[in-house]
């Protein structure tokens, strides 16, 4: 089945939820890919939970996002305000604001409590977004300030290697900084599949620091992730065409993808597009379908229209985006109904 999915989030207002989830249904979308913040957990949880329900009861696929519990993507992670010692801490010896530590035993406990709400809601998908540790200032390819590097961190490291995290970025740090992220994760997912929960993850498509397309054979390993998958958002990008440049990533995630017998998903960029190159959102559907995409999902809901990285047009953005994904449903039902027919010799 052809999944085509959206981002949804912004509004707790069940009313107005009902009325989105139809306008989501009529441009062409299956599945919804709905938030699950700190805030929604300590405010809003029997909210979420009439959400997800009415979510199911309108036919649609739901998958829930671990927006910002830890920190970017997504809201400043609240938690890091009941344990201060556990946020991320640059090699400079500096504190991360806004990010948790993967690492401490205390925001695995978080996690868990989390999963624990959102099975409760109703929810059976979690959409793990983004993993990432933080890294700047490059110089010569490496940065000169990155994370983590607590008290925490430094144990785990010298128990692994034998001696001290060092001051600069060597492959044993780059090694280390994967393992904190790979291990966090087999810790939370395999709590989830206890829960006979399903677990997807999206990882970043270029060279940034963390977990991407070139580092991501650890993680895809794991038996407890179910589903692959990146966001190759093409503004920005000078060097290849909308379409080149998210055919190209799509085919590397479907690749790895395969190579580790995994399910994928495709996240088409719908947010921050300038006035006059909306029908680039059909070009990269397009693209992602052609290299074999057939979850294919839109970040967000009405071209990012509650949100200050939105469309310059969101209007026009959306309905370009029902467009985009109406093509590649026809396109997939003539495919499905050219095999049916070849079987029948029609």
């Amino acid at each position: 089945m052809l999944k085509t999915g959206v981002a949804y989030h912004g509004n707790r207002i069940l009313k107005h939820v009902e009325t989105d989830l139809v306008d989501i249904i009529n441009h062409n979308f299956n599945l919804v890919v709905h938030m699950f913040t700190h805030n929604d957990w300590d405010r809003h949880h029997k909210v979420m939970k009439d959400i997800f329900d009415m979510t199911m009861e309108k036919g649609l696929e739901m998958w829930v996002d671990n927006w910002g519990i830890g920190g970017p993507p997504g809201d400043k992670s609240h938690f890091l305000a009941y344990y201060p010692e556990a946020h991320q801490v640059y090699s400079d010896g500096t504190n991360d604001p806004v990010r948790a530590c993967y690492n401490n035993e205390n925001f695995k406990k978080f996690t868990r409590e989390w999963i624990d709400i959102v099975y409760e809601c109703g929810g059976r998908t979690i959409f793990w977004d983004e993993p990432h540790l933080v890294a700047k200032d490059f110089k010569d390819g490496k940065p000169t300030r990155w994370t983590c590097c607590c008290n925490v961190c430094k144990k785990e490291f010298k128990n692994r290697y034998g001696f001290e995290m060092p001051a600069s970025y060597t492959i044993e740090v780059e090694e280390f900084r994967l393992n904190s992220i790979v291990e966090y994760f087999k810790h939370v997912t395999q709590y989830s599949q206890s829960k006979q929960m399903v677990n997807t993850v999206c990882v970043m498509l270029g060279d940034q620091i963390g977990i991407n397309l070139k580092s991501i054979d650890a993680i895809c390993s794991l038996p407890t992730l179910q589903n692959i998958g990146s966001d190759p958002y093409w503004i920005g990008n000078k060097t290849m065409t909308p379409y080149e440049y998210v055919y190209s990533g799509t085919k590397k995630n479907i690749d790895i993808c395969t190579q580790f017998n995994k399910d994928h998903n495709i996240w088409i960029q719908g947010f921050g597009i300038p006035a006059g190159r909306e029908e680039e959102i059909v070009y990269a559907t397009e693209a992602a379908y052609d290299a074999g995409a057939r979850t294919i999902l839109f970040w967000s809901y009405r071209g990012a229209e509650s949100n200050t990285y939105r469309c310059a047009n969101p209007e026009l953005a959306w309905k370009i985006a029902g467009d985009a994904m109406r093509r590649i449903q026809d396109r997939d039902r003539d495919n499905n109904l050219n095999a049916f027919r070849a079987k029948v010799d029609i």
